[in-house]
């Protein structure tokens, strides 16, 4: 699978495991209806019906599509999420933090997504 060229923004955090700004990305306020998919490879990986605004400046979803991945962070503290299919970095899961009934926030970097609508 040919992947996506990226910009040196976008493999800062993509394949070097950055963080973008809090309140920075593009998808953080964002509202429309559709799916986003990985930035590098376009594997599918969120509908936008599990996206929810939980202020932490990033963009929260609570539930994925089965093709995101989750690892050990390398603090020992967090789980990274990252594309099951190319194992680019979108961020870390969070669990117990109460924000909708599956109790689960994927705090994702916008940088690490595209969206298409639907």
């Amino acid at each position: 699978m040919p992947y996506k060229l990226l910009t040196p923004e976008e493999k800062a955090v993509i394949e070097n495991k950055g963080t973008e700004r809090p309140f920075s990305g593009e998808y953080n306020d964002f509202k429309e209806k559709g799916v986003f998919k990985c930035k590098k490879c376009g594997t599918v990986l969120y509908d936008s019906s599990t996206k929810f605004s939980s202020g932490c400046g990033w963009p929260s979803f609570d539930d994925d599509l089965g093709k995101v991945q989750r690892v050990p962070d390398a603090d020992g503290r967090r789980v990274e999420i990252v594309c099951a299919t190319c194992g680019g970095h979108l961020g870390h899961v969070f669990e117990g933090e109460g924000f909708t009934p599956k109790n689960t926030r994927h705090c994702v970097n916008s940088i690490s997504l595209e969206f298409e609508a639907n």
